[in-house]
């Protein structure tokens, strides 16, 4: 419940106390912001059967019937209106509105988070809404220029190279050291600026010496192909003809049993 809780109402929303690295500026500007939400926007639904007037009324979200007696909750800002109590939730997200506690914008309902959201972005770092003229903006996602930085290293990226590692920014150096594939032909790992190719969950560079039929060498970019025991080959022939190759030398034996395997 407390986790729903900051969940659904960020504290940093409305308390400067929950943001102290904020400039003077920006403390001014999140205590307007905060005023004019409780002022305008927050409510709290009530909790009541339906009274006897408002029998066979429709929910205001799914429509079905609300009888009198029936559990429902009304809120204040949006008029004489009824929903279900499972009904009563964030517009956005679809949760329940934790303690009934609202926010209205254009008559719909929400959560803390996203009717702030509705107005200020968020830091994807920091989770504060962002009330700097300036922000980084990458991946559908925004974040405070100190905060955009290196998930494992924490270097500052602005204005540098980087790449998205499950959400986050990663620099170059630790994405190509802790995360980068290894080619299945070369065995260099494949960095973030060199074009990659997958198949079958294996990696191989673009390049055509690495993305090529592993008998007659022919590039298999755009081209069909097949992958048999983690090799590359352009057609059934060359296919049979690596593996009458390998039953006929031992080396060759050793060298096609030491290439990994889909499922490895």
């Amino acid at each position: 419940r407390a986790r729903a809780l900051l969940q659904q109402l960020p504290p940093q929303d409305c308390d400067e106390r929950y943001c102290p690295d904020l400039a003077e500026e920006e403390r001014r500007q999140l205590r307007a912001f905060s005023a004019r939400r409780r002022q305008e926007a927050l409510g709290q639904g009530l909790a009541c059967p339906v009274p006897g007037p408002c029998h066979g009324c429709p929910c205001r979200k799914c429509g079905r019937r609300l009888n009198k007696g029936d559990p429902g909750i009304s809120a204040s800002r949006l008029g004489d209106q009824f929903w279900h109590p499972s009904c009563f939730s964030c517009h956005f997200c679809h949760q329940q509105l934790v303690d009934l506690i609202y926010f209205q914008q254009d008559g719909r309902i929400y959560c803390g988070r996203h009717h702030a959201e509705l107005f200020r972005p968020r830091c994807a770092s920091c989770d504060q809404l962002i009330f700097m003229e300036e922000c980084i903006e990458a991946e559908g996602r925004r974040w405070h220029l100190e905060h955009f930085c290196c998930l494992e290293c924490d270097e500052p990226l602005r204005g540098q190279r980087y790449v998205m590692r499950s959400g986050r920014p990663c620099c170059r150096g630790c994405f190509e050291s802790l995360f980068a594939e290894p080619c299945q032909a070369c065995g260099d790992p494949i960095g973030a600026d060199s074009e990659e190719v997958t198949h079958q969950g294996l990696h191989w560079h673009a390049r055509a010496a690495c993305f090529c039929c592993s008998l007659c060498r022919k590039p298999l970019r755009g081209q069909p192909l097949a992958c048999r025991r983690g090799r590359l080959f352009c057609s059934d022939t060359c296919g049979r003809g690596q593996d009458a190759s390998s039953t006929a030398s031992d080396s060759s034996d050793s060298a096609f049993a030491s290439a990994p395997s889909p499922d490895s």
